[in-house]
């Protein structure tokens, strides 16, 4: 089977954005690919120093996961901390990366440009990201179009490595899913937290329906037919219905003597039980922490199996004794 990596930073609550952008093909890969899906807490140093903070948000992160479908009996799902060998490898790879190569990378002065605090974590990330890949000899590598350069990266480095002490490293390929909607948030543009337009998840009901509401629509009346085309809603709406349910809502908005209210009801019925199960497990989760240490030990015992056997080869090959 293919290996598959991918990563997931634990920056707190999840939105619809994450769940149809990454999380849902996460679940779909599960059962077609040797999936590796690990939390990038390391990663996440570059942009959060509250301690306990992050502590919080990677035990949120697997107990969110775990609840929405990842199933560890299916994956190998771990935490990036967990395996110590990724740093040594980090240091490894930080001799085979030109500073060109990092100097080049849109992510890092795209984060400077808004405002984040240039250091040398944030600089260097995208060799600590080829660490993450290349330890478990990952052939595919899902990411958005904004990850791209940082797996070419990845490549650019261990074509070097390789051309040096032969074929040590599996060069990745990126892999981007065309197919995957652009998720809109309440005000229209791309839903993103930085952008203060998500729609949690694991949200209360109340606070559910107090958000959906607060979904950009136009001023149509509410007896007049609707264009649904441009209708956030129904983006929202389309992402959780079959065709024949689709064509349904079509109806609805093409006849009229419907308002906004009334679809914006109907969304949040849907997001409410879609994720019903979703809940109920994670309920059972946050109650049984003791099993999800567990299942994050597990995963990290078999990383760090096949990491520890690849960082043998990586010593020998540079010269490090032992």
């Amino acid at each position: 089977m293919t290996r598959v990596l991918t990563g997931i930073q634990p920056s707190g609550a999840l939105h619809l954005g994450n769940y149809f952008g990454a999380i849902k093909q996460m679940k779909d890969l599960q059962d077609s690919s040797d999936l590796f899906i690990f939390i990038a807490n390391y990663h996440a140093l570059t942009s959060l120093n509250d301690a306990e903070l992050l502590k919080q948000n990677t035990l949120d992160a697997a107990i969110n996961f775990l609840s929405l479908g990842i199933d560890p009996d299916k994956t190998t799902f771990y935490a990036q901390s967990d395996v110590k060998e990724v740093l040594e490898l980090y240091w490894v790879l930080s001799s085979y990366t030109p500073m060109g190569l990092l100097e080049r990378a849109h992510s890092y002065k795209d984060k400077v440009a808004k405002g984040i605090a240039p250091n040398h974590s944030l600089f260097s990330y995208p060799v600590l990201m080829a660490a993450d890949i290349l330890l478990y000899d990952a052939q595919i590598v899902p990411v958005g179009k904004d990850q791209i350069q940082h797996v070419e990266i990845t490549r650019d480095i261990a074509i070097k490595f390789n051309n040096a002490h032969g074929d040590i490293f599996v060069v990745p390929e990126y892999k981007i899913d065309e197919n995957v909607a652009t998720v809109p948030g309440v005000d229209g543009a791309k839903m993103s937290k930085s952008y203060g337009n998500t729609i949690d998840i694991f949200c209360s009901q109340k606070a559910l329906k107090k958000t959906v509401g607060k979904i950009v629509t136009d001023s149509t009346a509410l007896e007049d037919p609707k264009e649904w085309r441009d209708c956030n809603v129904f983006a929202l709406c389309k992402l959780f219905l079959n065709e024949s349910e689709l064509e349904e809502l079509k109806a609805r908005y093409k006849n009229g003597k419907e308002g906004y209210g009334h679809f914006k009801m109907y969304l949040k019925e849907l997001i409410w039980d879609y994720f019903e199960e979703a809940r109920e497990k994670r309920e059972y989760y946050l109650n049984h922490m003791d099993e999800v240490y567990e299942i994050l030990d597990d995963g990290a015992k078999k990383a760090s199996k096949i990491a520890k056997e690849k960082m043998k080869k990586i010593r020998d090959a540079v010269g490090i004794l032992r």
